[in-house]
């Protein structure tokens, strides 16, 4: 205890500096100063440690023996309290599992998708992972895919008790190939993963029901983790003459979503200069090659224990249930990219909508969806048709956590996709 009381003082000060230093470097640096709001707890911390540090070498030892004892007590009530979170969130998918039983009569599929893959790769070589353009982001290749892998039943997600699992087309998006064959297309989607169809198997995706109610072609280009500017690349990329209508489908983590795509130096291209492209339609061998590759990683991952381990040294439950999520404001960029996809839609004869998506935090708390506003007044001010899912659909449910699998924190579950797309048919046919 003396050696603690004699280096007590130095050893605050010192995680105090290097805590401040970590947070000014993840706020001001890599994120540039745009998710601020959200660092502001841990400067507020940082700040008042340093300040703790400076007056406690003032202090007599008997006060720091005092401070050492409560320091240690706040430290283990916060580790039994991310155990709690963790029991607990153990808790609710055992209980998702045993309605899922209920219901179904069958057995939640508890498998990670490695292991779903090594079995059917026994069987089919065309099979693999999902991998999401966001992924690339922060890694230096030469080529930024903004797909999957192609032709190759893809093993997606579970959020209802199975995993999705869709079969890719030419380029890698979640369409029948033969979408790509059509002479017109009555919808293109672009999107994160509630247009990629997560969770969900066709024909209940977004795009599947589209295709059934117009009877018309679609193509999904959405992909999980896209944001704004890895959408309008995408748009740039592969969008077809003979498209009737964009659906540009935002979801509220896109804003954040875009200050990470904006350090990318092949995405912030498209951005600045109107024609470059990477010319990814011929490219999709490349593109096959290198996510084939990176399944070799994922397994690694898989089989490295300490993952779930350094979460909970991270204590990530209780800083999720603690702090805020991370959020910024629209940027001037994303202006410039609904202005820009606009034209591109244009040149391209086609009509561009913009379909807002709620989250299911919405409905569990008091919400106040701070953007809704500042990102309605862009796409008003662009003169672009505005669709609140959260009017047309959710508001006028008496139970809108219905539309979520299980009623917890995740995408839609088949009505909720089914219902949201019919808005959207509903708004956009001829």
């Amino acid at each position: 205890m003396n050696f603690l009381i004699k280096k007590f003082s130095l050893a605050i000060l010192i995680i105090s500096l290097l805590l401040f230093i970590y947070t000014f470097y993840k706020s001001e640096i890599f994120w540039d100063g745009n998710i601020r709001n959200y660092y502001k707890a841990y400067y507020s911390i940082s700040s008042i440690l340093i300040l703790f540090s400076i007056i406690s070498f003032f202090i007599n030892d008997e006060i720091k023996q005092y401070l050492i004892i409560s320091g240690i007590s706040l430290v283990v009530s916060l580790y039994l309290f991310e155990g709690y979170l963790t029991f607990k969130e153990q808790k609710d998918r055992l209980s998702k599992e045993k309605i899922y039983k209920k219901n179904t009569g069958k057995r939640w599929d508890a498998r990670h998708k490695l292991d779903i893959y090594n079995e059917l790769k026994r069987n089919n070589n065309k099979i693999t992972i999902s991998f999401h353009p966001s992924y690339f982001i922060n890694k230096n290749y030469s080529t930024l895919p903004l797909s999957g892998l192609s032709n190759s039943e893809t093993i997606y997600c579970n959020e209802n008790g199975y995993y999705s699992i869709y079969k890719s087309d030419r380029y890698g998006f979640n369409n029948p190939d033969n979408e790509w064959d059509e002479k017109e297309t009555e919808y293109l989607l672009v999107g994160d993963s509630f247009t990629h169809g997560a969770c969900v198997n066709r024909p209940n995706d977004i795009s599947s029901v589209l295709r059934n109610l117009s009877n018309k072609s679609v193509l999904n280009l959405g992909m999980s983790g896209n944001g704004p500017l890895i959408e309008y690349a995408t748009l740039r990329e592969y969008l077809n003459t003979g498209v009737k209508k964009v659906l540009w489908i935002y979801y509220g983590n896109d804003l954040v979503n875009l200050e990470n795509e904006k350090k990318n130096n092949i995405l912030i291209k498209y951005l600045k200069d109107l024609n470059f492209t990477q010319n990814l339609k011929f490219k999709q061998n490349n593109i096959d090659s290198l996510l084939s590759n990176l399944i070799k990683e994922r397994e690694r991952e898989k089989r490295n224990s300490k993952f779930k381990l350094i979460k909970f040294i991270k204590m990530s439950n209780t800083k999720h249930t603690i702090l805020p999520a991370p959020s910024t404001v629209p940027t001037p960029e994303f202006k410039k990219i609904l202005k820009l996809t606009k034209e591109l839609a244009n040149k391209n004869n086609s009509k561009l909508y913009f379909i807002y998506l709620p989250e299911s935090i919405r409905y569990k708390t008091a919400y106040k969806d701070t953007n809704y506003n500042l990102v309605k007044n862009i796409i008003t001010e662009l003169k672009i048709p505005f669709i609140d899912i959260h009017k047309e659909v959710f508001k006028k449910e008496q139970n809108p956590l219905k539309l979520f699998p299980f009623e917890q924190v995740g995408h839609y579950n088949v009505e909720g996709y089914k219902k949201v797309a019919k808005a959207i048919y509903e708004f956009t046919k001829d």
